[in-house]
């Protein structure tokens, strides 16, 4: 099962078909020899393991240990000698509320409260290509945006190695957002809520290791995970040309102005009758303004660079008892300090140098991988500025979100396992400060509480 993470805000290009896109797509992955899990139930088809093999909660896409080693291992585990077919689907429609109707409708087509959406539907490309090359690539349609783009994509490369004192896994991956590689449900492409509302307000600001790259990039990462504990990764990424982005629909919010390294550890302990997780993500991005030529067409403005350094550190844990009970708990927190150049320059911002402070934590309890209740707190802070951030002057918005899952076919013998996989949730997320501020957050009597959203989905896989 899998759940896409949007892209940053902003306009796409073109209007490729879905039969345009998904060709692209599979293309520009299966032909990476020259330059230019999440888990879907395809996987599952392929190693015959139920969904809960690799799943929290049976569903994705909190991976268990036993996901995060099928990742790491390329993709490329096998029961089996029957060719499975490595195409999967996904849907959610959804149901969006707000406190307060919001001051304009969140997009053409729509109300300005109680919204019913096609949030996405998705199609995957998931599975073995080789005895150590895998691939997930998935193309995603938004009733909102009323496009096909493409979504998360990666292809890995894994072999396994022995010595007389440590023994692991060594791989290449290549993907086109930082992050998406990662195995644990604290990295910011995996990290929860696991289904969000894009038709409701949002924090106005996060570093840019939260999506802020995600679908405008290529990246290359070596990584290894030594005696199963140990996980390094690094690598880099550069932007993929606007005429490029503009055949799969994806953003672009300027050009990297050089290459932008990513770097990842982390250790793992089997303790306290679970796993625990402690670990750190660093990136150094460097990115031009976007504007448009005279004909319209998107394009690097050149000159100075923004550069944003993201520093972030994270622990997770997971309990699964007899598989009974399940209990998992994640947190991340992620200091950005930007030096705006070309922002400041251009007038968009008052002070040249800024900064982002950004804190998520979660925790989780399944019951028999069916019936599940969440509670999450998230933060984000940073430092004054009119220009960027309007009347309020601060992008600090602060609040948590609790959620109840009921996912139906969750047992490795329900019907239609592995094939049918439904999961109803129901999320409320509440703001106790909203763009700097408790109240008048926009200077027409707006507050904070008036953003707090109920959100109800319907998510379907196959």
């Amino acid at each position: 099962m899998s759940t896409s993470r949007k892209t940053a805000a902003g306009g796409r290009n073109g209007h490729a078909t879905a039969l345009q896109a998904v060709a692209l797509l599979l293309f520009s992955f299966l032909s990476l020899q020259s330059p230019p899990a999440q888990a879907v139930p395809s996987y599952a088809r392929q190693t015959q393991q139920p969904c809960s093999g690799c799943h929290v909660g049976g569903f994705g896409p909190q991976l268990t240990p036993f996901g995060r080693q099928f990742k790491l291992s390329g993709y490329t585990l096998k029961v089996g000698d029957d060719a499975k077919l490595p195409l999967s689907a996904m849907m959610v429609e959804s149901f969006t509320h707000t406190q307060k109707a919001q001051s304009e409708a969140p997009g053409k087509h729509f109300s300005r409260n109680d919204n019913t959406e096609l949030e996405q539907a998705s199609l995957f490309f998931a599975g073995r290509l080789s005895d150590h090359l895998g691939a997930f690539v998935q193309a995603t349609y938004e009733q909102a945006s009323g496009i096909v783009g493409w979504d998360n994509a990666e292809l890995r490369y894994a072999r396994t190695f022995s010595g007389a004192r440590h023994n692991g896994i060594w791989g290449l991956t290549v993907s086109n957002n930082p992050t998406l590689s990662d195995v644990f449900n604290t990295a910011p492409a995996w990290q929860y809520p696991y289904m969000a509302p894009d038709l409701a307000p949002g924090a106005p600001a996060a570093p840019i290791l939260f999506g802020g790259l995600g679908g405008q990039v290529i990246g290359a990462s070596a990584y290894t995970q030594i005696d199963g504990s140990w996980y390094i990764e690094a690598g880099g990424f550069r932007t993929l040309s606007p005429a490029f982005l503009g055949h799969v629909n994806a953003d672009y919010d300027g050009r990297l102005s050089k290459t932008a390294p990513y770097a990842r550890i982390a250790r793992t302990w089997d303790i306290w009758g679970g796993n625990l997780e402690v670990g750190g993500f660093a990136l150094d991005a460097r990115r031009q303004l976007a504007g448009e030529d005279p004909v319209g067409n998107v394009i690097s403005l050149g000159g100075p660079s923004d550069r944003f350094r993201d520093l972030g550190v994270d622990a997770s844990y997971q309990n699964f008892g007899d598989g009974t009970h399940t209990y998992t708990v994640n947190a991340l927190y992620v200091d950005e300090r930007q030096h705006l150049d070309a922002t400041f320059d251009a007038g968009g911002a008052e002070h040249l140098r800024n900064s982002l402070q950004a804190l998520n934590i979660n925790g989780s309890y399944w019951y028999r991988n069916t019936w599940g209740a969440t509670l999450g707190a998230f933060a984000n802070n940073g430092s004054a500025d009119t220009i960027l951030y309007g009347d309020t002057r601060s992008p600090n918005t602060q609040g948590g979100t609790m959620e109840l899952d009921w996912n139906p076919l969750g047992q490795a013998n329900s019907w239609g396992a592995p094939w049918a996989n439904i999961r109803i949730g129901l999320q409320y997320t509440f703001y106790t400060r909203f763009s700097g501020a408790v109240h008048n957050v926009d200077g027409a009597g707006r507050n904070a509480s008036d953003n707090n959203t109920l959100f109800a989905y319907l998510w379907l896989a196959l």
